[in-house]
């Protein structure tokens, strides 16, 4: 996570841009460097709040739930990025999100198996 982060901030910036959608009313670079910081933030939090990992894992879920319309913007409107230059490529890109998802909560121990 802190790795994306820092990629958003520095050199894949244009790339991210790709997945801002046309109907968010913010600059695109401007979302792509907020979306970087909180990555950051939660990539961090994930890493060494042991106590709030379980937040950690709901937000980062959260995060990439609100991002999902990116990815789908990507897909809809032909954008290529990230080597997804091709619909089909897009296509599968977006069965991915889901897994991020999980992952994100898997992270964080949720669900807390039964001992």
């Amino acid at each position: 996570m802190v790795f994306a982060g820092f990629s958003h901030l520095f050199w894949a910036r244009e790339e991210f841009q790709a997945q801002v959608p046309r109907w968010v009313p913010m600059d695109p670079d401007g979302v792509v460097m907020a979306s970087g910081g909180v990555e950051i933030t939660l990539g961090v939090g994930l890493a060494v709040l042991n106590r709030d990992r379980v937040l950690v894992g709901r937000l980062l879920a959260a995060f990439f739930i609100l991002i999902f319309p990116g990815n789908i913007a990507q897909y809809v409107n032909h954008a290529d990025g990230f080597g997804l230059d091709t619909d089909t490529k897009r296509l599968v890109r977006l069965f991915f999100q889901p897994v991020l998802i999980a992952w994100a909560l898997w992270a964080a121990g949720i669900p807390r198996s039964k001992r």
